[in-house]
């Protein structure tokens, strides 16, 4: 689609990206965008369920990742309103291509340190403004032949969802905002956020061909790997440097 949806959120960046793996907020921050039928078909059911929901999380060098939710056929239906068919995993190409491994996962990519692939139709990048201040942009694509009426509900969601006037995007974005200024308090500048969710419990797993993933329920392994990974290029002064001394993913626990 033409142009660039562009606009700014009184944020830091790295929250904007945390939340892009993080499941738990969902049944709880978008709840009144659920029912309110963002999607365009009425209230959407069970929304609840994200908090149990199972997940997997793929860990790659230098901070990328791949975190959300594991690949069901009764969680594809779920979110096939507004994520499109997910048929296309059944093709004999895409398994030969993905592997078994990636075809577990509906989770987002990041593709380090702050550009978005979204389940759906769209890219994001989240760029830094300063320490209190992030422009979001938006990319959007479309597959070409679309009949009119499967191309007005696609740019419809693209509009409605995320962006300026996404639902989603207005919720996420207070959370971003307030945690932003909270953290800025005399008091909160006093301790370290707390990223424990599954922490310690779960087991590295790797499969033939395949990349190293996590399967438990609704973990912050994806954030985690992001501020590590962060850390690790600002302490390195050099690219040299940082290629030498960058953290490897983690091979057995997390």
């Amino acid at each position: 689609m033409g142009g660039i949806q562009k606009f700014t959120i009184p944020c830091n960046w790295k929250l904007a990206v945390d939340n892009l793996f993080d499941w738990y907020h969902v049944g709880i921050t978008h709840s009144s965008a659920m029912m309110s039928g963002i999607a365009g078909n009425g209230p959407t059911p069970g929304i609840k369920s994200e908090l149990g929901r199972e997940h997997f999380v793929m860990l790659g060098e230098y901070g990328h990742a791949v975190g959300g939710p594991k690949y069901t056929p009764e969680y594809a239906e779920f979110v096939k309103q507004w994520a499109g068919d997910e048929s296309w995993r059944q093709r004999p190409e895409v398994i030969q291509e993905m592997g078994s491994v990636a075809l577990r996962s509906m989770g987002h990519p990041s593709i380090f340190p702050n550009l978005w692939v979204t389940e759906s139709n769209q890219v994001s990048l989240r760029l830094p403004k300063g320490p209190y201040s992030t422009e979001i942009w938006w990319f959007t694509i479309i597959e070409k032949g679309l009949e009119p009426g499967a191309f007005k509900q696609r740019v419809g969601m693209a509009n409605h969802v995320f962006g300026p006037a996404g639902m989603l995007e207005m919720e996420d974005g207070e959370n971003w905002g307030e945690s932003t200024r909270g953290a800025a308090g005399v008091v909160s500048k006093r301790f370290p956020l707390h990223y424990a969710m599954n922490l310690g419990r779960v087991e590295v797993l790797e499969e033939e061909g395949g990349p190293l993933h996590i399967e438990a329920k609704v973990n912050e392994h994806a954030q985690l790997w992001t501020y590590r990974s962060w850390a690790d290029y600002m302490a390195a002064d050099s690219w040299a440097e940082l290629k030498a001394n960058h953290t490897p993913p983690p091979e057995d626990h997390a």
